[in-house]
């Protein structure tokens, strides 16, 4: 099954209610307008439903695991359950809290004893995972990944890294991982990390055939999914995958909280990824002044430290409300918004759409463009100050996959966000525009109407680059 295969309910869902979404911001020009939040794929708002949930708990706040006392027990309670409610959300089956493992959601051929750890992030999450491989293991990931997936196996210099190059089509990124697998010497443990959702072009990536391509090589397989999460359902039992990573922040959960859930044995063979209380069970002196120590073997192993109970709390949140509210329905109305967005700017010669896979792969609500004649740090700061709408300018922490699509030396070093070109210059930056379950049809609407206007009519106002950053001129 690829990731692209979701039904589309044909009840369409109503925008969900989200933090910000009425928030009134000042334009250049003069008047407020509510803000349209358009960089979902950088953070998206929190959901109402997560912000209440964190709310209604934080008088019970209290320390998790080993607390006698009534606000760290519920609060222990809390965060091991949070924890079987990600299980539940990624289709995996995850330990019992610091004892044996338990089912999550049933199903055939999922493995027993799944781990679910809490980390900061999915940068955070893949970081860990670095750590933990076998020693002299082979890495495969494409050019095309986020800086997150593609720079943490760097870290460790017994680690064989090799980079492909950017497929044109899904089909050919399956080929180009069979061929590079079997062509690997020595023959020894191998990992192939790849994206789910594009954060530059949203693009859907062929992940069910990839994992299949992996496993043929003895490989295995973690996937990147902070884009995809959000967006559409993720199953590691269908999808066949070993490890899934993702962020809570992309997930309208805040408070700084990750996920890495996958196969627990790499993991529980790994020292600890930080050492300290939490990750040890038993610690004695020696005799000869030092310490012995034994790690558990559980999630707890690599969360040591104080856990981010309500980052995990919130996370698993979002979970629950995006699984109530229906991923059918919720896809079905982010791709009536993906149609009217691709419809718009093709209404607009000046523009191009970035694409790896052509114009009829399926994506989630993430596009990246240029605009012929702009500098994208002067389209993106006019959008905003002029139409109170919100996006993203530059290279997206993906420098070699959007070089490659703008034509430029996917070796070329950049800064992210940070456009070199004065406004009217060409640079080799995008714009972003993504969106979500939250994104109201009127904040689409006015995005596109904003585009042909600064392209017909240009801008109102004057821009000068400072910091690094193109910024309306403030009258004096």
């Amino acid at each position: 099954m690829s990731v692209s295969a979701v039904a589309a309910d044909p009840s369409v869902c109503a925008p969900l209610p989200v933090l910000g979404r009425d928030v009134l911001v000042p334009l250049v020009t003069g008047g407020e307008v509510d803000y349209a939040a358009l960089d979902y794929a950088a953070s998206a708002p929190a959901l109402q439903r997560v912000w209440d949930d964190v709310a209604a708990y934080a008088p019970y706040y209290g320390s998790v695991h080993r607390g006698a006392g009534y606000l760290s027990q519920l609060s222990t309670d809390l965060f091991e359950n949070a924890r079987k409610t990600v299980a539940d959300f990624l289709g995996c089956r995850i330990e019992g809290g610091l004892g044996e493992a338990q089912s999550g959601k049933g199903g055939g051929g999922r493995r027993e004893g799944d781990q679910v750890v809490f980390t900061r992030s999915t940068t955070d999450s893949l970081n860990l995972l670095a750590a933990a491989l076998p020693q002299g293991t082979r890495v495969f990931v494409f050019e095309t990944e986020h800086h997150a997936s593609l720079l943490p196996w760097e870290h460790r210099a017994d680690l064989a890294v090799t980079y492909l190059n950017a497929p044109r089509t899904p089909r050919q990124a399956v080929d180009t991982l069979d061929k590079a697998l079997a062509a690997r010497e020595p023959y020894g443990p191998a990992l192939v990390c790849v994206t789910g959702a594009s954060n530059v072009t949203g693009e859907l990536w062929p992940v069910r055939e990839l994992a299949a391509a992996a496993h043929a090589h003895g490989a295995r397989i973690v996937l990147d999914a902070a884009q995809l999460a959000p967006h559409h359902p993720v199953d590691i039992a269908e999808l066949d995958v070993d490890w899934v990573a993702f962020s809570g922040h992309k997930l309208y959960a805040p408070f700084g909280a990750g996920v890495l859930a996958g196969r627990a044995d790499w993991l529980q063979q790994a020292e600890p990824y930080l050492a300290g209380g939490g990750a040890s069970r038993k610690v004695a002196r020696r005799t000869d002044g030092g310490v012995d120590v034994e790690w558990h073997t559980t999630a707890a192993r690599h969360e040591a430290g104080s856990p981010n109970v309500i980052g995990a709390y919130a996370i698993a949140s979002a979970c629950q409300a995006l699984t109530e509210a229906g991923f059918a329905g919720l896809v079905a109305r982010e791709q009536e918004l993906i149609a009217r967005v691709r419809a718009g700017l093709a209404d607009v010669p000046e523009v191009r759409v970035l694409s790896l896979f052509g114009d009829d792969a399926p994506r989630v609500g993430v596009l990246s463009f240029v605009v012929e004649g702009w500098n994208s740090s002067h389209f993106a700061a006019a959008l905003s100050a002029e139409y109170g709408i919100g996006v993203r300018d530059g290279l997206f922490c993906a420098h070699p996959l959007v070089r490659t699509l703008l034509g430029g030396n996917p070796q070329d070093p950049g800064e992210c966000g940070a456009p070199e070109a004065a406004p009217g210059e060409r640079s080799l930056n995008a714009i972003r525009v993504s969106f979500g379950a939250g994104t109201p049809d009127e904040h689409v609407e006015r995005f596109v109407r904003a585009v042909r206007d600064l392209v017909t009519n240009g801008a109102r106002w004057n821009y000068r680059t400072e910091d690094g950053r193109c910024v309306p001129v403030r009258s004096a």
